[in-house]
């Protein structure tokens, strides 16, 4: 479909009205129309939204003001958009301004319909919110948001704002608490890059890397996720720790991963 602003389309539709025309699926079918009318075909994601504006939608929530103003300002509905960036680490646009400490994008999110959460909440300094949803479910502190990140370290990035909320969670103790991990020592991080084979298909391997220093793992046409090593060459893709990625070794070479996420359970070999 051609892409056009939401006023343009209600001008538009409202001259196809008067002329008493209606627009038709990629089928060529309609309830009434003028020899000739036509629209572009009607895309496969449709009447869901374009998952690729979603995912624009959630990538500049963490950054760009003036792309999420004119996203929202044309779909009114990104402003609750979420991704899965892999492993069922989901993130909604909020969330990413949330996190980031991006004060504007989340109020201009809100303005146009985006949930309000704790972890929103406590980024903003609305500790009001913030201790109510602690007194009405004791321990939700503990809850980490998108990719692990404590709802500690969301009150920190709203700055001097928030500086109360930072100030409540931190009495409480355990605001702050990352999914636990231990070190991997340098050997055994290089030995474990590599492409990891589990089909014929082109996208049927993982690609296991180093970037900035940090151990990542990438499926072709996906998003890359870190690693955090919980011990024995076993880790979690950030924000799913209830995953486990394990290499195994033979013959002192890693030869082989698992992935064991909920109903997925993968095996690769390495190529």
């Amino acid at each position: 479909m051609s892409s056009c602003s939401r006023r343009s389309f209600v001008h538009a539709a409202s001259g196809l009205g008067a002329l008493g025309l209606v627009l038709q699926s990629s089928s060529g079918s309609a309830a009434a129309q003028e020899p000739g009318a036509s629209t572009a075909a009607v895309p496969e994601w449709w009447p869901q939204r374009d998952p690729a504006a979603a995912k624009e939608m959630v990538t500049v929530a963490h950054f760009d003001l003036k792309r999420v103003r004119e996203l929202v300002e044309d779909q009114p509905a990104l402003a609750t958009a979420s991704v899965d960036w892999g492993y069922g680490d989901w993130e909604e646009a909020l969330g990413a301004a949330a996190h980031t400490g991006r004060r504007e994008i989340a109020e201009l999110l809100l303005a146009h319909g985006a949930r309000i959460s704790i972890f929103a909440s406590a980024m903003l300094g609305y500790l009001d919110v913030v201790k109510a949803c602690v007194a009405a479910s004791p321990g939700i502190q503990r809850t980490l948001g998108p990719h692990g990140i404590p709802l500690l370290a969301h009150a920190q990035a709203g700055g001097p704002q928030s500086e109360p909320v930072v100030k409540f969670l931190e009495s409480l103790g355990d605001a702050g608490r990352r999914a636990p991990t231990q070190p991997l020592e340098p050997a055994d991080r290089e030995a474990i890059v590599g492409k990891y084979v589990f089909g014929p298909g082109v996208r049927d391997h993982l690609l296991v890397d180093v970037q900035n220093n940090m151990l990542g793992i990438e499926r072709p046409g996906s998003s890359r996720r870190v690693l955090s090593h919980l011990g024995g060459l076993m880790f979690f893709p950030s924000g799913a720790p209830a995953v486990r990625i394990a290499f195994a070794r033979a013959g002192g070479k890693v030869t082989q991963m698992t992935v064991a996420d909920t109903a997925v359970f993968v095996t690769a070999r390495r190529a």
